[in-house]
């Protein structure tokens, strides 16, 4: 991007986060030294830092000052994310922005907002999909702050997430939510298994593996679900036949996976799961190549995110 251009995409994003975020943020020595900070969010401020540190010190992570303030915010999320996909796609509606350029959902800092954007979309014929986010990244365009809806997360999924949004600064590609979530994705597992084994805590780390186990088991019914759906809807038929096909393997992946699938039949799901798994057996297998060292990791995935789109696939495969 041009430095023009991303001047000018620094200063809307941070117009919009000065209004939302800045007045809220202060930095965590303050709320530390504060006597009115309680003592169970003293505590997870002191491991926030803590797993702040690590992932510059040990991970290579940006040291900026990203992670180092803190927001209490009045709501359960900071921003929903809203998916889209056709009747009868599983690729998802890509939303397009001057100067920030492509992504495959659009966030909004109000539910309402996104609701109503969701509404709008479905009355188009898309299926649609809402889904809250705890914390997300401006890409080092803003010095983002540890948040109240998520600095409660559990000591594990606390450093999974600040490992994740770390990542995206470090290495992103224009264009291509499925690499950059993928790519994060993968850092913020590394990094945890690391962090964990560090910490000299055992338990903690047989429960994240089994965890991981779980998702990428999701994650692989999910991509064949997806996989079958994209061979019926590309030999095509009625609207009725299709919708008849659509909802059976619905109701499949649903007995699989009872309480986590939608009840209606939703492509934009599907989708909204696989953007942050469909690559990652790539970007693990490229870590392994680079024999676990990080920083040649980080190297070699920025490389390949600044070829064209189409290649990015087949330069991970190799």
């Amino acid at each position: 991007m041009a430095p023009r251009l991303r001047d000018a995409a620094r200063r809307c994003c941070r117009d919009r986060l000065r209004v939302d975020l800045v007045p809220r943020s202060r930095p965590v020595k303050d709320w530390l030294a504060d006597p009115a900070t309680t003592p169970e969010l003293r505590g997870r401020l002191l491991k926030a830092r803590e797993i702040r540190e690590f992932a510059s010190r040990t991970l290579g992570l940006p040291d900026n000052a990203s992670y180092h303030s803190y927001a209490q915010l009045d709501r359960p999320y900071v921003v929903w994310n809203v998916y889209a996909a056709g009747k009868f796609s599983v690729m998802a509606k890509q939303e397009c922005f001057p100067f920030a350029g492509c992504v495959s959902y659009r966030g909004f800092f109000s539910e309402g907002d996104a609701q109503r954007h969701a509404e709008e979309l479905h009355r188009q014929g898309y299926d649609v999909y809402v889904g809250g986010v705890a914390a997300y990244s401006t890409l080092g365009w803003f010095d983002d702050p540890l948040l109240s809806t998520f600095i409660g997360f559990s000591d594990t999924q606390l450093a999974r997430l600040v490992f994740h949004e770390l990542a995206h600064q470090k290495v992103y590609a224009k264009n291509d939510t499925a690499f950059n979530e993928s790519f994060a994705v993968t850092v913020e597992e590394e990094g945890v298994r690391r962090w964990l084994e560090a910490g000299g805590r055992g338990s903690e780390l047989t429960a994240f593996r089994a965890l991981q186990l779980r998702r990428r088991e999701f994650a692989a019914r999910v991509k064949q679900a997806r996989e079958r759906l994209a061979s019926i809807y590309a030999v095509g038929g009625s609207p009725e036949t299709l919708a008849a096909l659509k909802r059976g393997e619905f109701d499949r992946l649903r007995a699989d996976y009872p309480g986590i699938v939608p009840a209606e039949p939703n492509n934009a799901f599907l989708v909204s799961i696989a953007l942050y798994t469909e690559m990652v057996p790539a970007f693990e297998r490229l870590l392994a190549a680079c024999n676990g060292d990080l920083s040649e990791f980080y190297r070699r995935a920025d490389k390949i995110g600044g070829l064209p789109k189409d290649e990015r696939p087949l330069a991970l495969a190799h």
